[in-house]
């Protein structure tokens, strides 16, 4: 039977996502889990085991100041674990903190969800934002990544 592809290499496989989800707090307002893991997927270059906790700010400050040993509620924070395979890594996402940046910002809830999960996953795959190149490489990614789904660019330029 043929194949299709490029003769001689190995057929891709789209990456898999083994994704849990916990809500720390309740509120009517938060993403579904389904949403979650669309914004989570849409991320993944390689096949990962995360798990995503949508916490209070209390929670989000504490572990700020435990592993960041910065005192704040964080928007959110991202844990890698990076010598288990396939990749692993836990996403804390601030709901009070992420409210009150959409409303600032003129975004709805659900956009800015998804960016900060889309920042989150790409934390976890190694990207990061400590200098000037890398945080507009960063930037640039999460912009095509949130204009493939539908939501405008969080920093206002072009996703091109």
């Amino acid at each position: 039977m043929p194949t299709s592809g490029t003769p001689g290499r190995k057929p891709s496989r789209a990456p898999e996502l083994a994704l849990t989800v916990q809500y720390g707090i309740r509120s009517a307002q938060l993403p579904s889990r389904a949403r979650l893991r669309v914004w989570a997927h849409a991320a993944l270059r390689r096949s990962a085991a995360v798990t995503l906790r949508i916490v209070g700010a209390r929670e989000a400050r504490r572990l700020n100041r435990h592993f960041r040993n910065r005192d704040y509620a964080a928007n959110v924070l991202s844990f890698a674990y990076p010598d288990q395979r396939p990749l692993a890594g836990d996403i804390a996402i601030c709901a009070p903190v992420a409210a009150r940046e959409a409303r600032a910002s003129g975004i709805s809830r659900e956009a800015h969800y998804a960016h900060l999960v889309i920042h989150g996953m790409l934390h976890l795959q190694g990207f990061d934002h400590e200098n000037e190149r890398d945080a507009r490489r960063m930037e640039r990614l999460e912009s095509r990544l949130l204009a493939r789904l539908g939501y405008a660019d969080p920093y206002g330029g072009s996703t091109q």
